[in-house]
């Protein structure tokens, strides 16, 4: 097998031959080096290799899972591997060394799946942009200056440059999303409870996040939800098992679908007329499949989601600080940015964030009263097309003004007395301005999907949204199979990967 023909697998395929004897794991995992080497100066997607670690996995005998000799790349967050740094892309928790793996990667190794490295990710997986200082910058495979998404942008970086078929991911706020949406690629965000996060973690972000993958196809995701579902002994949630597995779900007909659209941001930020293009598109094409299509969305307050959101995104800093020194991390040495919400997020009362947290259930009861009428709600993913590097961020000016404040103790003073909420206000509409659409599933623990539906005029994939009622990842996948069908997605490349194939001397 070539890199070519490797390049036209997805993993289920890929398996199917290593299981036949077409080609061995190890030179899958050759091609799968060989492909990091040459994209790693350009894309950065993969900051920690595991060879060894994989060389030990295949000779001591694959597992008969479905993804037997696949290569494989975890994200350097939640998904501990025993023995392997878990650094989350910060600098404070670099040499901190799990002593057993995370249930997820237990789980990925016994499909089979080779582990053989860890995936970029912004610090402590909080941006929708991949820009650790630890490891650097993370390019989109499609535009080397524009983002691939966060927080999981090395996995789906690593997956569009052809380095893997599938990587993992997590998604806290659209993780798994925003850059499935960037980079041209299938995410699906399973419900709350679908998958462990054990067993050093009982729910991560008050259970808004949730593991998963990227991918190219719509059966990996399947497959690899098969994989993960289950709880685990001690899990916080526990849901009701699928009738049948995914895998043989995904290829029923969804039937005739009702679904509601909308382009407008829930934060009344500006939305591209790409991105509502796309969906203008995606309404026309399930209108063409025989679903009913029309402009609606739920009764939600967005900005008092964004609100409720950005409460417990603050609060997260200074959780993770408190656990970094109980692990023997160095809180010092966390990036200015975050050693400012660590400062914010403590100035918030236990009363107040509580108070944020309880309105969860309000607004999950408003998207039940939508989905009672609808099957579907289809947003853009991004609000825009992938956003050059930079884009957003604070100034030098306001980067030198938050570092003094903080510095001399008056960023403190100022949060407790509420004198920067308006700054804080500031940093909230940044941070979700390119985003807003995707928090609305973590909140209310509901699944849904980025399907790559739609390229720019430039050339840039803008994946949509779906999504579904609590616990109807059966029905995501027909529809997004459905649509896979019609409209394929999986042998479109960026430029960096075809250069690759169409020029085999060179590789």
């Amino acid at each position: 097998m070539d890199f070519a023909d490797y390049l036209a697998c997805d993993a289920t395929a890929l398996a199917q031959h290593v299981a036949r004897g077409d080609v061995s794991a190890p030179e899958l995992l050759d091609l799968a080096l060989a492909q990091h080497g040459r994209v790693h100066g350009s894309v950065n997607a993969v900051i920690r290799l595991m060879e060894p670690q994989a060389r030990s996995q295949i000779a001591a005998g694959l597992s008969a899972g479905p993804f037997g000799g696949v290569p494989f790349l975890i994200k350097d967050c939640v998904q501990d591997y025993a023995g392997v740094p878990t650094s989350y892309a910060s600098r404070s928790m670099a040499g901190i060394v799990p002593t057993r793996h995370a249930h997820v990667v237990e789980r990925y190794l016994k499909s089979g799946l080779v582990i053989f490295g860890k995936t970029n990710l912004p610090e402590f997986a909080i941006r929708g942009v991949t820009d650790p200082e630890l490891f650097g910058r993370t390019n989109n495979p499609w535009d080397l200056t524009r983002t691939p998404g966060g927080s999981s942008g090395g996995a789906a970086a690593a997956v569009a440059s052809g380095i893997v078929p599938m990587a993992a991911g997590n998604d806290g706020g659209g993780s798994l999303r925003i850059p499935a949406a960037c980079c041209g690629l299938f995410a699906l965000r399973p419900s709350r409870g679908r998958v462990s996060s054990g067993p050093d973690i009982g729910e991560v972000w008050f259970g808004a996040s949730t593991e998963g993958v990227l991918t190219r196809s719509v059966r990996d995701a399947a497959m690899a939800l098969d994989v993960l579902q289950g709880a685990e002994p001690g899990d916080p949630f526990v849901i009701a098992p699928p009738s049948e597995p995914y895998v043989q779900a995904m290829q029923r007909s969804p039937g005739r679908l009702r679904i509601g659209f909308t382009a407008v941001s829930p934060i009344g930020t500006e939305v591209h007329p790409e991105a509502v293009l796309a969906v203008q598109r995606a309404a026309k094409l399930l209108e063409s499949l025989g679903h009913h299509v029309e402009e609606a969305a739920p009764q939600i307050d967005g900005a008092a989601l964004a609100q409720s959101y950005l409460h417990m995104y603050f609060g997260q800093i200074p959780a993770t600080v408190a656990r970094l020194k109980a692990l023997g991390g160095r809180p010092g040495d966390l990036e200015l940015m975050n050693r400012i919400l660590v400062t914010l997020g403590s100035s918030v009362s236990a009363g107040k964030l509580t108070s944020e947290l309880n309105r969860w259930n309000a607004f999950s009861r408003s998207l039940a009263a939508f989905h009672a009428q609808y099957d579907f709600l289809l947003t853009p993913t991004l609000a825009s097309p992938p956003i050059t590097h930079g884009t957003g961020d604070p100034s030098g000016f306001e980067k030198s003004l938050f570092g003094f404040l903080h510095g001399t103790g008056l960023m403190a003073v100022l949060a407790r007395l509420g004198l920067l909420d308006s700054t804080v206000q500031k940093i909230a509409i940044d941070n979700l301005r390119f985003v807003p659409f995707t928090q609305l599933s973590n909140l209310t623990g509901t699944p849904s999907m980025s399907v790559p539906l739609h390229w720019t005029s430039e050339g840039l994939p803008l994946g949509v949204q779906f999504v579904g009622a609590f616990g109807s990842e059966d029905r995501l996948l027909q529809l997004a199979r459905q649509l896979e069908e019609v409209q394929p997605w999986f042998g479109r490349l960026p430029k960096i990967v075809l250069h690759q194939i169409h020029n085999p001397k060179q590789l």
